[in-house]
């Protein structure tokens, strides 16, 4: 397992996908200050903790979800730690029947593959067939990380600023209250 241990402030300076320069353009044109961290495809939660580990601060949990019928799709940024019962979603949300989207919607919508979405791939959805809702736990870090359209590195935002990207994309997040089920029994099934 690779994870460079260096703290970049800057763009990579090596070759990188498209969709990531495109990334870091933007933050260029917001002036929005991030903290950069380069590591092995993060697919594993092992993974994600020593980078963690490296940014001083949590990695948000980044879901792409769809209604049955895949003609609305989310993207649901939640801490990473909590559990993620769809039917607490779909409840607040008033939809029925939520599951994991495909990977060819997430390629057509937000440019990405499984494992790398993020908000940041929200400059791609052009059309906005994609809804962003945000946990309002998660509001309560200074830091919201991410992966720059790729998972071979992981972005620390402030809040604000992952916020003001969000809105140069036209995106209007939901703003939501997930339960926890590890701190209400009532909730276990």
């Amino acid at each position: 397992m690779f994870i460079d241990t260096t703290r970049y402030t800057t763009r990579p300076d090596d070759e990188r996908i498209r969709q990531e320069l495109a990334i870091y353009d933007r933050l260029e044109e917001l002036s929005i200050l991030y903290v950069r961290v380069d590591h092995d495809h993060a697919d594993t939660i092992q993974i994600c903790q020593e980078v963690e580990k490296v940014l001083g601060s949590k990695i948000c949990k980044n879901l792409f979800l769809c209604n049955r019928q895949q003609t609305d799709f989310y993207l649901l940024m939640m801490p990473g730690d909590k559990p993620f019962k769809t039917k607490f979603l779909s409840a607040q949300l008033g939809c029925s029947r939520l599951s994991f989207a495909d990977g060819g919607h997430m390629r057509d919508y937000l440019q990405t593959i499984p494992g790398s979405v993020s908000a940041m791939e929200l400059l791609f959805d052009t059309e906005h067939h994609v809804q962003l809702v945000i946990d309002r736990e998660l509001m309560e870090e200074e830091f919201i990380s991410g992966h720059p359209g790729i998972s071979t590195s992981t972005l620390q935002l402030r809040k604000e600023d992952l916020l003001k990207f969000v809105a140069s994309t036209g995106h209007t997040p939901i703003y939501i209250d997930l339960p926890d089920p590890r701190r209400d029994e009532s909730l276990e099934p």
